[in-house]
């Protein structure tokens, strides 16, 4: 069988005040009034039954999880105790996944991301899925065609071409500085990482062996009780604090002998950021994004104004800022700062404690 995973277990921190320790971006209702874990398995339902899709997430989460997607089964989203990095999420889901159905097929999907339309992306995750049941030995990741030399995102050197959209991989690159970002797009060889892979079960778990395998002892004890029916939660609770928090891309695939790049040619847009709403919501005529339900702006362009209640924000001559209205905090900063707002977080939480962030 086929499976999704979606990660879901990130705080956004550059979505303050909004995204919170206590309510993920993930759950924050940003884009047409749902939020991007609505949307992310909204995309899926074509592709998988829901009892194929299952959630990662942090255990503090689960529960407004559950709430959001109703859809799916309740023993389908899973609670991390702590963050341990996409490596361990990855490893997790593998175990259980392997104890129910060893010889599946296994896509790992982001829960921040919008991407359209959604027919081709269907078709591109079809691709992708084919792909990894012809050679079943290989670890496939997704590949977006640069637009503009981004240095926020890590990139993928795309090598020999194995069939209409599917590449062999030469290796990753980390977030580059502007020239070197610039000279990646120029190449035409280069994509960004989406973070977002498609492999058998038999394959990853081999791999995670292979490359990880003081998580994989750690974790076969939940693939154990999944096989027995037993709730896997306490061992979980025990074992995970323990794991070496290391990313799926570190741990995995930059190592990895068999690396194969499917190309996601439809529109992929990284909801990371309060910039980012101006690539999914309507703009007024002079350019600002408004999410507000009551807002006053004068002399301002291109500008972003969120508020979560019906308090009043108004805006007198300012260009390109981002002004966010929440119940106990409030942001304004220019655009051009927004990469900024992790470390302006980390001195609130010095300053004020955790309760803020």
């Amino acid at each position: 069988m086929r499976h999704a995973v979606i990660m879901a277990g990130g705080l956004g921190k550059r979505l303050w005040p909004m995204s919170r320790s206590s309510r993920p971006k993930q759950l924050l209702p940003l884009v047409g009034g749902k939020n991007l874990l609505e949307i992310s398995v909204e995309r899926l339902k074509h592709i998988f039954p829901p009892e194929n899709i299952w959630i990662i997430t942090n255990i503090q989460y689960a529960e407004q999880v559950a709430e959001a997607l109703p859809q799916l089964p309740v023993e389908n989203i899973v609670g991390e105790p702590e963050g341990r990095d996409t490596a361990n999420a990855v490893a997790l889901a593998v175990e259980i996944l392997s104890a129910k159905d060893p010889d599946g097929t296994m896509a790992v999907f982001t829960a921040d991301h919008v991407i359209r339309p959604e027919e081709e992306f269907a078709a591109v995750v079809d691709l992708a899925f084919r792909t990894a049941e012809e050679h079943r030995e290989a670890l496939l990741t997704f590949g977006i065609k640069p637009t503009w030399p981004h240095t926020g995102l890590g990139y993928i050197h795309a090598g020999k071409r194995v069939t209409d959209g599917v590449y062999e991989v030469r290796g990753f690159r980390e977030k580059p500085d502007h020239g070197t970002a610039r000279r990646y797009v120029e190449g035409g060889e280069y994509y960004w990482n989406s973070g977002m892979f498609v492999w058998t079960l038999g394959a990853i778990r081999k791999a995670l062996q292979e490359y990880l395998p003081e998580s994989m002892a750690r974790l076969d004890p939940v693939g154990q009780a999944v096989r027995n029916g037993k709730d896997y939660a306490p061992i979980l609770a025990e074992t995970y604090p323990q794991l070496q928090k290391i990313s799926i891309d570190y741990a995995v695939m930059e190592k990895a002998k068999q690396v194969l790049m499917v190309e996601l040619s439809c529109e992929w847009l990284d909801v990371g950021s309060w910039p980012a709403l101006e690539t999914v919501t309507e703009q007024d005529e002079a350019g600002n994004v408004i999410s507000a339900e009551r807002a006053s702006l004068m002399d301002s362009n291109h500008n972003i104004i969120v508020s979560e209640d019906d308090h009043l924000v108004a805006v007198l001559g300012m260009d390109d800022c981002i002004v966010v209205h929440s119940a106990d905090a409030t942001l304004v900063c220019n655009k051009s700062d927004s990469q900024r707002l992790k470390e302006l977080v980390l001195q609130i939480e010095k300053k004020y404690g955790k309760d803020i962030v």
